[in-house]
């Protein structure tokens, strides 16, 4: 696991692309301070870059460093969550423009996948995390249903052996406000 770690460390910090295993299903992902690798991730995808992406990072901490404020009702949802969560949370910052939504909000999900959190705390900055498809078709459930076109187009593949115990469907997602209120985008 430490080598293809390593070399996903290695792809990430020279701005490249990688394909990896999260909670939830195969993602694509950069560092997501790093607005000119974003744009990779939107040209992989054909995807409008007016569309925000989905973050990882490993812990609460971590999700500090890229909102002003954490509403105590995300604290609350943290502990209690069971399954794959996204919280899209208001003040972003630290984060590239290309990765914020219009709204200056941004999604960023706490991973429950060992070779996922492994990368990102040995990286210590927020991954993008998006599906590894092109825009608009289905989301790959497993490795072997990502297509060739987007394998071709990363610069690194994490061995599929790490998959683990993904749940091979994209995970919920709630916007939260600092007066905390909730909003299910996706259930």
């Amino acid at each position: 696991m430490k080598q293809q770690i390593d070399a996903a460390i290695k792809v990430l910090k020279e701005g490249g692309v990688i394909l990896y295993p999260t909670d939830t299903i195969w993602g694509l992902g950069c560092d997501a301070t790093n607005p000119e690798a974003v744009e990779k991730i939107f040209k992989i995808k054909q995807r409008s870059d007016s569309k925000s992406l989905i973050t990882l990072v490993a812990d609460l901490d971590m999700v500090g460093r890229y909102v002003k404020e954490i509403p105590e009702i995300a604290i609350q949802l943290v502990e209690v969550n069971d399954k794959p969560m996204t919280i899209i949370y208001p003040g972003a910052m630290g984060l590239a423009k290309n990765v914020i939504a219009e709204d200056g909000s941004a999604g960023i999900r706490i991973p429950c996948n060992e070779f996922c959190n492994k990368l990102i705390s040995k990286f210590h900055k927020a991954i993008v995390s998006t599906s590894a498809n092109i825009s608009g078709n289905p989301a790959p459930a497993s490795f072997d249903e990502i297509p060739q076109e987007i394998k071709d187009a990363v610069d690194y593949i994490v061995s599929p052996e790490f998959e683990g115990d993904c749940t091979h469907s994209a995970s919920q997602i709630i916007k939260v406000g600092l007066g905390s209120e909730i909003e299910i985008i996706r259930g």
